[in-house]
């Protein structure tokens, strides 16, 4: 077995990210908060203006005569938010959460930078810092560091096939596959094969204190997926596969593991270029497991969902205008959407500066009137405590920290 094959095999069939600083498992205390935050990245470029729409605005059909979203009320009609905006209708399982004000969105909002590169979008969405591209992590990972207390090797959690940009760095960040195969035993877990390693990687200088990091990690994670809690809600009935799957594990490990502070998931298949739908077809068969997982979400993790933020979020927004294939392309401004116990929700939040020819960024797509830096950082200072220098580290060279709202109580 290769090294780096065996370091994956250990830390449950994925990638460790192995510290490279001792401050990153530095011992202060048990955490002072239970607050948890758990991003999730639409790779691809969701059409936000399908997924908050402005229905009552005499422009919206215009620009989408086919792929429009019909007015509440009308068969495949968008949910009514406030009177101006509606939600798509494969997100209908989310309308609990908008009603008990648990929802919120952030119109119009993202990276300043004008790129329409998928990659370079996302590496400045995941470092925080846009139009940098030599930035060495990831702002969850330079979170991990900031918060209060004790850090252990699943403090932080990325759920997909590869270790994300947004958690690397010199803090400790676990990496576990979708589905099941996370919360498998692996050849590491059989006894004599444990044995003889653990004794390889004693007194290894070099990885010994990776060999160890791991273990640990591993151990944690399994432990609280066999913590007996796994199914809880529906009778053990089995849950679709993707995203609602990842979800409810997820939300059982977090309740299983206290020391589970940060999580990231991110889900593919949003770059629309060709027929996208209305209410109903490709961007709607995508909306709703993504709306089906984050309502499991919510409701898996109990009453830790009050001391949990969820911020979903993509690397930009798709042209105002339908395409020639009955789709979208790149644009610029999104939305951002927001849940959890210490939201102000039940509304859309942002500059928004309508859809008329005039106010499109090019005349083709949505300003950002929010930069998407402005929301992570009231989240981290409002739900995760932090302050002014601990919010200049992780977001370092942001213009304008506050946004004109306060999208979190205080």
């Amino acid at each position: 077995m290769k090294r780096r094959d065996f370091l994956n095999s250990m830390a449950l069939g994925a990638s460790l990210v192995l510290p490279v600083g001792r401050s990153a498992w530095a011992a202060t205390g048990e955490n002072p908060t239970k607050k948890k935050l758990i991003v999730v990245m639409l790779r691809g470029a969701v059409d936000g203006l399908n997924v908050v729409a402005p229905v009552a605005d005499e422009n919206y059909l215009r620009l989408r005569p086919t792929i429009g979203l019909s007015a509440p009320g009308m068969e495949g009609g968008a949910l009514d938010l406030d009177g101006y905006f509606g939600m798509h209708p494969a997100l209908a399982t989310l309308q609990p959460l908008w009603q008990e004000k648990k929802l919120a969105f952030v119109h119009a909002s993202g990276s300043p930078d004008s790129t329409r590169s998928h990659f370079d979008a996302q590496d400045y969405m995941e470092s925080a810092t846009p139009g940098r591209k030599n930035t060495p992590d990831g702002w969850m990972n330079r979170l991990v560091t900031a918060l209060p207390g004790t850090s252990t090797p699943s403090r932080a959690l990325a759920i997909g096939p590869l270790m994300p940009r947004i958690l690397s760095g010199a803090s400790a960040a676990v990496n576990l596959p979708n589905v099941i195969a996370a919360t498998k035993a692996n050849i590491l877990d059989r006894p004599a094969i444990g044995a003889a390693f653990d004794q390889m990687y004693a007194s290894h200088e070099r990885f010994g204190r990776a060999y160890q990091d791991g273990k640990n990690a591993h151990k944690e994670v399994m432990e609280a997926a066999a913590a007996g809690e796994m199914n809880p809600a529906d009778g053990g009935a089995p849950l679709p596969n993707g995203f609602p799957d990842d979800a409810a594990r997820l939300a059982a490990l977090m309740r299983n593991d206290p020391k589970i502070q940060l999580a990231f998931i991110a889900l593919g298949g949003w770059d629309t270029h060709a027929n996208q739908g209305a209410g109903k077809g490709q961007l709607a068969s995508r909306l709703a497991p993504l709306g089906h997982g984050l309502a499991v979400l919510a409701q898996r993790l109990g009453p830790m969902f009050d001391d949990t933020t969820v911020i979903v979020m993509s690397e930009f927004g798709r042209t105002a205008r339908e395409n020639g294939n009955g789709g979208t392309d790149h644009g610029h401004g999104n939305v951002m959407w927001v849940m959890g116990g210490g939201v102000n929700g039940g509304k859309v939040y942002g500059d928004w500066q309508g859809v008329g020819d005039a106010a499109l960024n090019e005349g083709r797509d949505l300003p950002v009137t929010t930069d998407f830096r402005s929301v992570l950082a009231q989240v981290a200072e409002r739900h995760m405590r932090l302050n002014d220098r601990q919010l200049a580290q992780i977001f370092p060279n942001m213009p304008q920290r506050q946004a004109g709202f306060q999208l979190m109580k205080a």
